[in-house]
């Protein structure tokens, strides 16, 4: 059998934990799967007396990830740290100058510099892999970067964050606030002190940001997205959509169009009947339409320490697998060097078309005038629905509309009309409709 596949872990949190203990408890069965023993042989965290369920008195400690990267002994460095900028990014750069493979779960750090370390690591003719970056569990990076190779890829899309998709999963079968769904997700670890990054899209985008250059080639544009969160989404919001045949959800979508790449992330009503719709709670789902395969839906876990420990053992192991000197699999599917430059893609209309929700005074004229808004911007109606409101102020009514296939634009400019027309008792809502060709 071939020598020990040595690891430096640097992070010992909730992932890094459980990572340890799969290694350390089943080092039998992947000796065996891999072909050589995995040895962890160095770690660094921040608290060395801490109990975290496995005995790592045979490793190495470091004080600093960097340290570890800079001078350990070595062939794979695994980040769990965290973080776009510092520590994280400073030992990534450090152990592949030295030569090391790289594993990471980083996916702030690769939505940044993912390019440039991706040339690194194949000038040094190693490995960068992050399969725990996007979707947990679900092994989407290596679909994309592998197993569709010659197929064209025409869109990527799905849910992406499990602590928006608990929220609004909550908030439906409930009846919950968003507030009150926030702090129990809080409460039971979902989401951060700080929720910010998770339900203003920011995560999302990340991750979609990377997908979209392994699927379509371009290099990453994190800074590209169109970015919509949940906060502003209310129970009304999950009514109408129930009512309509519809579920909202958190979508992260790209598609290749004529004029380019198209990025966003926002909530999104789907047929109540689609297969997508029907993800809940935590879980993530990830859409991915093609040529010649057609449409793939994997659905899994999202996060948590066994599920992301999953997914950084499966690198691992694919390096284990490795043997020197053997072609490498291009770290962003293809090489660094030759990813074309993102271009943005114009403004097309929107094929599922838009819901809504407009809360009115209840005055005479209004639902004519919001209908001539919609006909002055070339806006079609599928439906438009007018019912009492049962909020402040006692007058108020809401109009609930459902276009037609249009733009953004559009859209957009009706909206602003409307609100210049000083009968509005709140803010508008406008939700993008996808209607899935199969899922």
């Amino acid at each position: 059998m071939a020598d020990a596949l040595k690891i430096g872990i640097a992070g010992l949190g909730t992932v890094g934990a459980a990572l340890a203990r799969i290694l350390v408890s089943r080092a039998n069965e992947l000796a065996i799967t891999c072909g050589r023993p995995i040895a962890i042989a160095a770690v660094s965290a921040r608290d060395r007396s801490r109990d975290r369920g496995v005995d790592l008195s045979a490793a190495t400690w470091f004080d600093t990830p960097e340290a570890m990267a800079e001078t350990a002994d070595i062939d794979v460095f695994v980040e769990l740290v965290g973080g776009a900028e510092g520590p994280a990014e400073r030992a990534v750069r450090a152990a592949l100058a030295r030569g090391l493979h790289v594993v990471t779960a980083n996916k702030a750090l690769l939505a940044r510099h993912g390019v440039e370390l991706a040339r690194v690591a194949e000038e040094k003719g190693v490995l960068l892999n992050f399969e725990a970056a996007v979707a947990g569990g679900i092994p989407v990076i290596k679909a994309l970067r592998e197993s569709l190779t010659g197929n064209t890829v025409s869109r990527v899309y799905g849910i992406m964050n499990g602590t928006c998709n608990y929220i609004l999963t909550r908030m439906e079968k409930e009846g919950l606030t968003f507030e009150a769904c926030l702090k129990e997700a809080q409460r039971l670890g979902y989401a951060e002190a700080d929720p910010t990054f998770d339900i203003e899209g920011n995560d999302t985008a990340h991750k979609l940001a990377i997908l979209t250059t392994l699927a379509f080639g371009t290099e990453i544009a994190a800074d590209e997205i169109y970015l919509e969160g949940i906060s502003n989404i209310s129970i009304e919001d999950i009514h109408a959509a129930a009512e309509l045949g519809y579920r909202i959800k958190l979508l992260g979508v790209a598609q290749r169009t004529e004029s380019g790449i198209e990025q966003r992330v926002h909530p999104t009503m789907v047929p109540h009947d689609s297969v997508i719709a029907q993800v809940d709670g935590v879980t993530n789902a990830v859409a991915i339409e093609s040529d010649i395969l057609g449409e793939l839906l994997m659905v899994g876990p999202g996060a948590g320490g066994n599920a992301t420990a999953s997914a950084v053992l499966g690198d691992i192991a694919d390096i284990a697998k490795s043997r020197p000197g053997a072609q490498r699999v291009p770290v962003l599917g293809t090489p660094a060097a030759s990813l074309a430059p993102y271009r943005k893609a114009q403004m097309q209309s929107h094929e599922g078309g838009y819901f809504i929700r407009l809360t009115v005074l209840d005055r005479a004229g209004v639902f004519a005038s919001v209908a001539t808004q919609m006909a002055q911007n070339g806006i079609s109606l599928e439906s438009i629905v007018q019912r009492a409101n049962g909020g402040a102020p006692t007058d108020a009514k809401t109009i609930i509309l459902v276009t037609h296939a249009t733009t953004e634009d559009s859209v957009r400019k009706a909206v602003a009309g409307i609100k210049s027309g000083s009968y509005l008792a709140g803010e508008p809502q406008v939700i993008r409709i996808e209607r899935p060709k199969a899922l």
